[in-house]
């Protein structure tokens, strides 16, 4: 099966499908291709996988929200698009799904009572030339840990976990039904086969304990914001020697004085005097990598656009291409002048009126035609 069919489509759900939705079409999907039903069909145990697939990303509402923004890559390498290396991955991390199925290998990961820990999300802020040059952040992280009390077990140094008297050690209990047999977590020990009669002190029996660790996370050259890294392993720690969950650090790029981003483009907008556009000039412009000499052409138009190729950011996922910086010219009209610019700006008003007239009064002549007649008006 190809990793890269539409999840949406594999379960048979809407794209706005409610997490209960999500959950019952991977049961039926689950039920209607489980290898225990299905004996030596590998067809059926490539549905099963691609299903599982479909369900470990839908039903995380963050990499659900990762998949919906940026597709199979959003969450390639977090857990989604062939995370599963083994059905007992499947079965160790959705083994409540398979509650009531009645197959044996619904269990096979559950007895041991490893569980995945949890994932982790935090949040960096960097300003635009971190961005641009890419740049590295301290994260100070609290999560659960292994407790060094008892190594993870729960259980009093000294004294070990005993085997479930409900179950039996098997994590699963059997009711009958008429001429149906259903097989249900152990309310007990809740899957695992063993309960703890003298938990440790220093977790209460859970195995874990909170701490606070520092990471060192690499963010890459032209990242933007609302991007998302994924540091693999720097989660919580797992449940009784269970794999670590994941950290996901979202990205937020502040705004900057200067410049306007548009994906991997820079706008900058400059401004200039009214003799500089007409007669042109020399400028010094800011670029993310310091000053770059600009050319004003003489009779330059207000709002014109100058595209400066490979002065942008670049490809976050590849680092080749730059983006482009974009210049847009403004032409600044002062609020208050000097006497001396009045008396010369009022002279070259009376040269404009001179030579601009034979062009104004054509335009509101057309005006004058546009509305029927009416009177002219040239100023």
């Amino acid at each position: 099966m190809s990793s890269q069919r539409d999840y949406y489509e594999i379960l048979g759900v809407a794209r706005d499908a409610s997490a209960a939705e999500i959950k019952k079409a991977y049961r039926k999907i689950a039920l209607k291709y489980h290898p225990d039903r299905n004996p030596g069909d590998e067809e059926a145990v490539a549905r099963f996988k691609e299903a599982s697939e479909a369900f470990d990303v839908l039903s995380d509402e963050t990499k659900r929200a990762r998949y919906d923004r940026y597709g199979h890559a959003g969450v390639s390498g977090s857990g989604g698009a062939g995370g599963f290396h083994d059905l007992n991955d499947i079965f160790s991390g959705f083994g409540d799904i398979f509650e009531g199925f009645g197959f044996a290998s619904s269990g096979r990961s559950s007895r041991s009572g490893a569980r995945r820990g949890a994932s982790l999300q935090t949040r960096v802020e960097i300003d635009l030339v971190e961005a641009a040059t890419g740049c590295t952040r301290e994260l100070h992280i609290s999560r659960r840990e292994t407790c060094d009390t008892c190594d993870g077990s729960g259980a009093r140094p000294g004294s070990r976990p005993v085997t479930c008297s409900t179950c039996g050690g098997h994590g699963r209990v059997v009711r009958s039904q008429g001429f149906f047999q259903m097989q249900t977590t152990c309310p007990a020990c809740r899957g695992d086969g063993q309960t703890i009669a003298d938990p440790c002190p220093d977790c209460s029996g859970s195995g874990r304990q909170m701490r606070e660790v520092v990471r060192e996370v690499k963010i890459p050259a032209g990242i933007d914001s609302g991007m998302q890294l994924c540091l693999r392993g720097e989660g919580e720690a797992g449940v009784k020697g269970g794999p670590r969950g994941d950290l996901y650090v979202d990205i937020e790029v502040r705004s900057h004085p200067l410049f306007e981003r548009d994906g991997q483009d820079l706008l900058c907008r400059v401004p200039v005097t009214y003799s500089q556009a007409v007669l042109g000039a020399e400028l010094h412009i800011p670029t993310l990598n310091g000053r770059l000499d600009f050319t004003l052409e003489p009779g330059t138009q207000p709002g014109s656009v100058t595209r400066i190729p490979g002065k942008g950011l670049p490809d976050p996922r590849s680092g080749d291409r730059r983006g482009d910086l974009l210049v847009e010219i403004q032409v600044e009209v002062p609020r208050k002048v000097s006497g001396r610019q009045e008396e010369l700006l009022r002279e070259l008003a009376e040269l404009e009126a001179a030579d601009v007239m034979p062009h104004r009064k054509s335009f509101f002549e057309q005006v004058k035609e546009f509305f029927g007649g009416g009177e002219d008006h040239d100023e």
